[in-house]
């Protein structure tokens, strides 16, 4: 983390902090269904507060198309409250005489949430006028989101050009797990990339192949793969017009000297549905009416292999169809294996994406990996290789 600015370089006694952090939480009936995120954010928000800053809270909910009740962050404040164990202020709007008199009425430890950023347009067009107003409000501004770090929006990235910047607690945590996996990672790295279309991730696995030493494909994509090598994949889900790009990343793989360990066998059904009845096959005899819905026995011991050689695992998407019984089995065992080793001290495991973190937990071993990122796209977008605006502002220059 040296090459970034973290709350160990400031004193934030007394200082108006403008914390960006992701609050972006499923509600149901005005009420949050899941804290994850509160709780991902609350260690940076009472540290601050412990400390004597005055914390000001920015963040987005939704997507609005200006202002919309239904979209207001009022709804999240009193369960972020009870995260944090400390009363959390609301200002009705993020800029203007409501927060500004909001901020006013600060003392040294209290928290404000200001209104949804992008009730205004110009948060997502990074508006140099609204960053300005953003910036009045504040003595420094601490990124906390690396979900929305992708974005170079004006809470995300452009505060970063007007106020001295810092990583929170959470970004740190993220940055420093991203570098273990790819940057300066223990060596071998395996990554296993699975989910449904090739089509979504072909920077994804062509930044990869000369990043690991090996990767695992497995899910849909897995069929785009083996319908590229000639395999007869029958009714499965398969992008057979990307059979070039699918041999392309291959030789690339070939090239760097990176393994890329495909199905050996398949779960077969016939229909799309839970507890189908199933049978595995080899690659050879997939019936021209089947489906497959998961990888095979022995394809799951060929991937535990995998894991047992590799020193750091990086993991984005399910290897089947992990939201139904029991095409779930594949990712299910994989997800056990690499926590048991990380458990043992024998491997380093990074895994992120929404399906990622959804399957994890339902292995129950979501709380088991060295590291899980609940960024979906700032995840995907860093794992691609591509500069992520709200991270590049907060590096040492």
């Amino acid at each position: 983390m040296a090459s970034f600015r973290t709350l160990d370089d400031v004193d934030v006694k007394g200082k108006r902090v403008l914390l960006r952090v992701d609050l972006n939480v499923p509600m149901e009936n005005g009420r949050v269904t899941d804290a994850t995120r509160l709780e991902r954010v609350a260690p940076t928000i009472t540290e601050i507060s412990d400390k004597g800053g005055k914390v000001i809270l920015l963040a987005h909910f939704g997507r609005p198309k200006g202002r919309d009740p239904k979209e207001s962050l009022k709804q999240v404040t009193e369960a972020l409250s009870k995260v944090v164990k400390k009363p959390v202020a609301f200002a009705d709007d993020c800029i203007g005489e409501p927060a500004a008199t909001a901020v006013a009425a600060l003392n040294d430890g209290d928290i404000l949430c200001l209104e949804n950023t992008r009730f205004h347009k110009e948060e997502e067009k990074n508006d140099p006028a609204f960053v300005a107003e953003l910036a009045k409000l504040g003595d420094i501004w601490v990124n906390d989101a690396f979900s929305a770090a992708h974005r170079a929006h004006a809470s995300t990235e452009g505060l970063g050009h007007k106020l001295p910047a810092y990583a929170g607690r959470t970004m740190q945590a993220e940055l420093d797990a991203l570098e273990k996996a790819l940057e300066a990672p223990t060596k071998p790295v395996i990554a296993i990339i699975g989910g449904a279309k090739v089509s979504t991730k072909i920077d994804l696995l062509e930044n990869l192949v000369n990043k690991v030493d090996a990767l695992v494909i497995g899910g849909g994509m897995a069929n785009t793969f083996l319908h590229a090598q000639g395999v007869a994949v029958g009714k499965s889900l398969a992008e057979k017009d990307l059979a070039a790009t699918a041999v392309r990343i291959m030789e690339k793989a070939e090239a760097a000297n990176c393994a890329i360990i495909l199905p050996v066998d398949a779960t077969v059904a016939y229909h799309f549905a839970a507890n189908a009845p199933s049978h595995a096959y080899g690659l050879d005899a997939i019936p021209a009416d089947g489906m497959i819905l998961d990888v095979g026995p022995q394809s799951i011991a060929r991937i535990h292999a995998a894991i047992d050689d590799a020193a750091t695992l990086v993991w984005n998407g399910p290897l089947g169809a992990f939201e139904l019984q029991p095409f779930d089995r594949g990712t299910v065992a994989a997800a056990k294996h690499a926590a048991e080793r990380t458990k043992a001290k024998k491997l380093i495991s990074i895994a992120g994406g929404g399906d990622t973190v959804a399957a994890l937990n339902q292995a129950g071993v979501g709380g088991d990996f060295t590291y899980v990122s609940t960024a979906g796209g700032a995840f995907l977008e860093w794992m691609e290789g591509k500069p992520l605006p709200g991270v590049e502002v907060l590096r040492v220059k």
